[in-house]
């Protein structure tokens, strides 16, 4: 076995991804190392190279959708040589703070984020502590499995806080929405999907998975809806969907970045609309989450990507060059799934 690995590196924000080879990471205590076999491109992980998020730990290998094997223990970590697993943004909570305590380490002040404060998955290994990784459902390959980690994790807990709405809908056809709308239409929703003006490609994807409803982020749906959901990391639409919402109706804004929001006037939220924020993701949303995954034929829009093509990978998401996710897969990993 080699004892050095591929990595693609952020040196400083607003910089290119940088190849280089390094030597593998050593578990320390309850970690486990990973092989990577597949790792999904997020809009996070652009957030990150772009310098839109505050403080990261640099240098970092970026990626949070980690999907791998288990290939070396360290002490007292629980979890068997070989088992197949998942990565996601949340790498760590303290367990003992208020916000833990109450199940929401999601928001406990010393939580650590894979790809931000802990290296990811734009490599061929990994480290994570055994606790936060996720048993993964045997129903999707490596490379269509890995953006449930994190579109459709926080997809689905932006789902979860829209309530029972039955009209619903998705700001910015992406990663996420491409998902969660299969997941709404099987418990008997109806979707409203809205993409970018003049956005030809991403509306007929979004026909092709049976949406009720597609228009431009700047049109008002047909009817009312119960709720919505920004993916979209435009601030300028979050006085559009409050528009879009009955009375009573609530948005859930699903990014960890976003746009400034414009002023609007008091109207549009009163009538008790709600608005509403989703911030990163438990242990108990993944294991929710993957076992309804499990349950459901979901078609994964993917596109693969070598892992020394990362940097591409971001561009093209920046650009809006495709529908769905685009994934890494080392050389060993893509020649395994062919």
């Amino acid at each position: 076995m080699s004892t050095q690995m591929r990595a693609m590196v952020l040196q400083r924000p607003g910089s290119s991804l940088k190849l280089e080879r390094r030597a593998l990471p050593v578990p320390a205590q309850g970690q486990v190392r990973v092989r990577v076999t597949a790792c999904a491109v997020c809009r996070t992980d652009l957030h990150v190279v772009d310098g839109e998020l505050p403080d990261p730990t640099l240098p970092i290998v970026p990626g949070h959708e980690i999907v791998g094997i288990v290939d070396a223990l360290g002490p007292g970590a629980d979890r068997p040589l070989g088992a197949r697993v998942g990565i996601p943004w949340l790498g760590y909570a303290c367990g003992r703070c208020e916000y833990c305590r109450r199940g929401q380490e999601n928001l406990c002040d010393l939580a650590r984020f894979t790809g931000y404060h802990l290296d990811g998955g734009y490599a061929e290994y990994t480290l994570a502590d055994a606790r936060f990784c996720l048993s993964l459902p045997g129903t999707l390959d490596d490379e269509h499995t890995a953006p449930l980690l994190c579109a459709g994790l926080i997809g689905y807990r932006c789902l979860v806080k829209a309530g029972d709405a039955r009209r619903l809908g998705l700001y910015g056809f992406g990663a996420a929405a491409h998902l969660i709308a299969q997941i709404a239409r099987h418990q008997g929703r109806t979707i409203y999907a809205f993409v970018r003006p003049g956005d030809a490609s991403a509306a007929a994807f979004a026909r092709s998975l049976g949406v009720h409803w597609v228009g431009g982020s700047d049109e008002a749906p047909p009817e009312p809806l119960d709720a919505a959901i920004l993916f979209a990391p435009a601030g300028e639409l979050v006085p559009r969907a409050l528009a879009a919402v009955r009375k009573g109706g609530r948005v859930v804004c699903g990014g960890i970045h976003m746009s400034p929001i414009p002023s609007f006037p008091y109207e549009l939220l009163w009538g008790e609309r709600e608005l509403l924020s989703v911030a990163n993701l438990t242990r108990a949303d993944g294991e929710q989450f993957l076992k309804l995954a499990a349950q459901y034929p979901l078609d994964v829009e993917t596109h693969p990507y070598a892992l020394e093509d990362a940097q591409t990978a971001l561009d093209d998401l920046r650009a809006g060059r495709y529908s769905g996710a685009a994934v890494l897969l080392p050389t060993d990993a893509r020649s395994r799934q062919r």
